[in-house]
């Protein structure tokens, strides 16, 4: 397969999540490219989630590998799902999250199959990733007995200098205020739910600091941190609002648990304000001394001519589902910039480095 034109052809499919049309086709044409292979593809439904991509050298359970992934990307403009090529760039709404490296994993399988390689080779994409991942849960529920050795996540960073050895664990919680709508000019005689959030807020603020690209960069920044995503209340100017609502975004570290989060939210709920968690994971939290993650390393490391460095960032990734089982989860990306902006790009050097670094890894496991 040719690895640009494969990229180019997947960015032009509209996978925003949600849009199933664009996303089944999106499935066809993967599905086409390995017809003539001896790979074996699936589709896999799931009642009231996106489709799941499930493709294998051999027919197991158990994998030596498995790239890990998916195919939606959020919304953007019309001209975005027109990818073009400038200064060594790549231009297009997925090119850095993550349709270029979810065909760096359509390369390996080409090649573990053209190579015969000895190994249980995977790859799973789901399609509704920027939206929770309600199609991976749903697979891995329905496939209880999969497990990987080795996890290979592109879905990181940015920058193919780094490779990540810790994820936050993403926990979304709903603030829920309840208040007595009166008429605005006598807001002695309501009760105003908006107030109740916002006092609620404030006190979540005393916990868990305000960041800001307008304020100084913190030192430390692997801490627990919340953005208040969506706060909504009242409809009319001249109504006590009577019911409020906010969904905040809290991203913990692996030293603080969802019991941790409870007791602390327990202290901030002003009188006729309650909570409710409503989805919470698990941080993914490498060792930098594995061997493998080294191996994988040092072969990153000669293919580039360039030392690479461990960090820690605060999204989430799918390789969590892996992660709880005992996968060791190597977690790499190719480099660019503008994820979920109008400016994305990834840089195409970066892309045919990863593939070749992949198969490399890939080749010297099967040796062992």
């Amino acid at each position: 397969m040719n690895l640009l034109e494969t990229i180019q052809d997947l960015i032009q499919i509209r996978t925003e999540t949600g849009n199933l049309a664009e996303i089944d086709k999106c499935m066809d044409y993967c599905r086409n490219l390995f017809k003539d292979s001896k790979a074996k593809v699936d589709v896999c439904h799931f009642k009231g989630t996106s489709p799941v991509l499930f493709i294998r050298n051999r027919d197991v359970a158990d994998f030596d590998v498995v790239v890990l992934g998916h195919l939606d990307v959020v919304p953007a403009s019309d001209d975005m799902f027109k990818p073009y090529i400038k200064d060594g760039k790549m231009f297009g709404r997925g090119t850095l999250d993550m349709k270029s490296f979810a065909a760096v994993a359509f390369n390996s399988m080409f090649y573990v199959l053209e190579n015969n390689l000895d190994l249980n080779f995977g790859i799973i994409l789901s399609t509704d990733e920027e939206k929770g991942s309600a199609s991976m849960h749903a697979f891995m529920n329905a496939h209880p007995d999969i497990n990987a050795k080795i996890v290979l996540d592109n879905d990181v960073g940015g920058d193919i200098l780094k490779i990540v050895s810790k994820c936050k664990n993403p926990v979304f919680v709903k603030l829920i205020a309840e208040g007595l709508e009166a008429h605005g000019s006598t807001p002695w005689e309501g009760i105003d739910a908006n107030e109740k959030l916002m006092m609620t807020c404030a006190n979540i603020r005393k916990i868990y600091p305000y960041f800001s690209k307008e304020l100084p960069e913190p030192a430390d920044k692997w801490q627990d941190t919340v953005h208040f995503a969506s706060i909504k209340g009242g409809e009319v100017s001249n109504i006590i609002s009577n019911h409020a609502e906010a969904l905040c975004d809290f991203r913990l570290t692996e030293t603080s648990s969802v019991d941790d989060l409870r007791k602390n939210l327990d202290k901030c709920m002003e009188k006729g304000v309650s909570y409710k968690i409503v989805s919470e994971s698990t941080p993914v939290v490498m060792d930098e001394n594995n061997p493998y993650i080294l191996d994988y390393k040092a072969f990153a490391e000669n293919i580039l001519g360039q030392k690479i460095e461990f960090e820690h960032i605060g999204g989430a990734t799918d390789s969590r589902s892996f992660a709880v089982k005992g996968s060791i989860v190597i977690m790499h990306s190719g480099t660019g910039e503008g994820m979920h902006a109008s400016g994305e790009y990834v840089v195409i050097d970066s892309v045919k480095k990863l593939a070749d670094i992949q198969i490399k890894f890939l080749s010297k496991l099967a040796k062992n």
